[in-house]
């Protein structure tokens, strides 16, 4: 989903790095993903290095990014995913676009469609901070902590074991409950290919990355440059 170039963005903006659906290795089932730009958390190891720089990316206005939401709902998508990025440096932003997918879904008469936001904050941080706090209002659950690559987990939708997954609404109960403990044997990742970019997405394991760029070698497809290595 192409959300850069034109004129600049008017009325509330999001920087975003990009958009892309349906995605379905960020969450359950199929999900409209948006990727926040700016993140100076840093994570040793993190694997969407592009998103980092605060400069990077594009302004997006809300009611465009508001606009693909009501689409991918009468398309049938299950969710929003929220990641970054990091979504809570963003916090007037992030709260404006969950208010307005929230209200856009129950318009739709969709309101089983869920919304998910990936934060590399701690838990303890996010509760001293109203603003943070505030932000995730309409969030049906949330993915807290950063991301530490010592300690690999096969929890699903999560990178490392520190990090928490926290259904904060009915909804999210009913929808993440069942995966709090939930492992898988392999990862859940989603390659998307678009304008001769190749798009990874999900949360890797340890090595998985290397041993995919050096199957994609073996194979004659190599990369200009990578987002997982500096």
């Amino acid at each position: 989903m192409d959300v850069t170039g034109g004129a600049p963005a008017p009325g509330p903006v999001l920087r975003v790095s990009q958009v892309l659906g349906p995605v379905t290795a960020l969450g359950p089932g199929r999900r409209l993903g948006v990727w926040v730009q700016g993140c100076p958390l840093a994570c040793a190891g993190c694997m969407s290095r592009q998103t980092w720089d605060p400069g990077g990316g594009q302004d997006v206005g809300l009611e465009r990014l508001l606009g693909l939401w009501a689409g991918a709902l009468a398309d049938g998508y299950d969710g929003l995913t929220v990641s970054g990025g990091e979504p809570l440096e963003q916090p007037a932003a992030l709260g404006a676009l969950l208010a307005g997918a929230d209200r856009l879904r129950t318009e739709a008469g969709r309101t089983d469609a869920d919304l998910l936001v990936y934060s590399g904050w701690e838990d303890s941080e996010i509760a001293a901070s109203p603003v943070a706090a505030a932000a995730l209002d309409r969030a049906d659950a949330v993915i807290t902590g950063r991301y530490r690559a010592g300690e690999p987990t096969g929890l699903v939708w999560r990178g490392s074991a520190n990090q928490h997954l926290i259904p904060r609404t009915p909804l999210g109960r009913r929808r993440y409950g069942p995966h709090l403990e939930r492992t898988s044997d392999r990862p859940e990742l989603q390659v998307r290919v678009t304008d001769g970019d190749v798009h990874i997405i999900g949360v890797p394991r340890s090595g998985e990355l290397s041993a995919l760029e050096r199957d994609l070698a073996a194979r004659g497809v190599t990369f200009r440059e990578n987002t997982w290595r500096p």
